[in-house]
């Protein structure tokens, strides 16, 4: 099939190879079948291999949905009853566990810090000094609405220290920045298939300690459905998701993981940070200035300031690139109008070095001038 190609430069979901696509046609089947529940065995099994888990200690549980609902699933299932939530805070992903910590009515404290900032680690340890109730600490690695890369390894070290696990919402870096749970000190993390994996929509998983997770079963139910214990023990049980799965979505997971082993995880990360570089280099030529420290960015996602050039307006630009095969994507810095170019996915550094050919030719056809 000839399937038209467009570079998605926004943070996810993110540009496919043709044969991760094709990989979703294949004959139906009944998930209830062994034969389907071998596949998501293996499935399981190279998801730790990303995150160089152990399994002896570790182990992936799948969900249908996106991103998100690996946040609700670990904040409900895993605090103990009078118990604390640390949520490390800087930034729209961090805030969404804080929303979910209230939706939940779970005891926490959002220690909140700016989000062009890293967390102060003096802070995160001086919170668990004076709050030795606190049996989790959350914080997400890479902060997707601004592109700032958390240290987690130090604030894992320190959750530790205290006695509490540690969460990180790796959704936007597993399978992009290298990620080794024992070394950093995490003990659950997330992701959901079309981000790093370069997969589709629909399939997301956690990964963590397998004693935690059974521990948890005497931990108060918060959900039905979102319930990590639950799943984890009916595929246990029966190698099955407890619920209907995303089927055709796992064979292009598979098939994403295939090429993901196949390309190498220093050889990606590297690709990425290429075409990351590319984008800081066409952004210093068209004399558009980034929101963040580039010290402290991931390499995966860059916040533009709007410029203030004459007529300038980010949908007529969207729509101009989006015409062009080009995605671009609003910021979510709520004191500063930005958009992100994001380094995710299945492209290079001459799609970028194409992207900047059409977004200075949106500049001109739109009067936008350059300084």
């Amino acid at each position: 099939m000839n399937i038209k190609r467009n570079v998605l430069l926004n943070p996810g979901p993110a540009t496919t190879t043709d044969t991760v696509k094709m990989a979703q046609v294949v004959p139906d089947i009944c998930p209830r079948e062994k034969a389907f529940a071998d596949l998501m065995k293996g499935l399981r099994s190279d998801l730790l291999k990303v995150v160089h888990a152990p399994e002896d200690e570790y182990t992936s549980v799948l969900f249908c949905g996106s991103g998100t609902i690996n946040i609700d699933i670990c904040i409900n299932s895993l605090l103990p009853e009078g118990k604390k939530i640390l949520v490390v805070n800087n930034g729209a992903y961090n805030s969404r566990a804080v929303e979910v910590c209230q939706m939940y009515h779970l005891p926490h404290i959002n220690l909140q810090f700016s989000v062009y900032e890293q967390p102060h680690l003096d802070a995160v340890e001086k919170a668990l000094q004076e709050n030795p109730d606190i049996a989790v600490v959350y914080c997400c690695h890479h902060e997707t609405g601004t592109g700032i890369l958390n240290p987690i390894r130090e604030i894992g070290a320190l959750a530790h220290k205290h006695g509490a696990i540690f969460i990180s919402d790796t959704t936007s870096t597993l399978g992009m920045i290298p990620l080794d749970v024992v070394k950093d000190n995490v003990d659950f993390c997330m992701a959901s298939a079309q981000k790093g994996l370069m997969a589709m929509s629909g399939l997301s998983f956690i990964i963590g300690r397998k004693k935690i997770i059974e521990e948890s079963k005497n931990y108060p139910t918060r959900s039905y459905y979102c319930n990590l214990y639950l799943q984890y023990a009916y595929f246990e049980k029966t190698g099955e998701m407890h619920f209907t799965p995303p089927v055709q979505t796992i064979y292009a997971a598979i098939q994403a993981l295939k090429e993901y082993f196949q390309e190498g995880e220093e050889a990606k990360f590297a690709r990425h940070r290429a075409v990351y570089n590319a984008i800081h280099e066409g952004l210093d030529k068209l004399g558009l200035r980034t929101a963040i420290d580039r010290s402290i960015e991931s390499g995966l996602v860059v916040s533009v300031l709007y410029p203030d050039y004459p007529n300038w307006d980010f949908e007529k630009i969207h729509d101009y690139c989006f015409h062009h095969g080009f995605t671009i994507y609003p910021g979510k810095i709520s004191t500063s109008n930005t958009f992100r170019l994001c380094a995710l996915g299945a492209i290079t550094q001459k799609d970028i070095e194409d992207f900047f050919i059409c977004l200075k030719s949106a500049f001109e056809h739109f009067q936008i001038a350059l300084r």
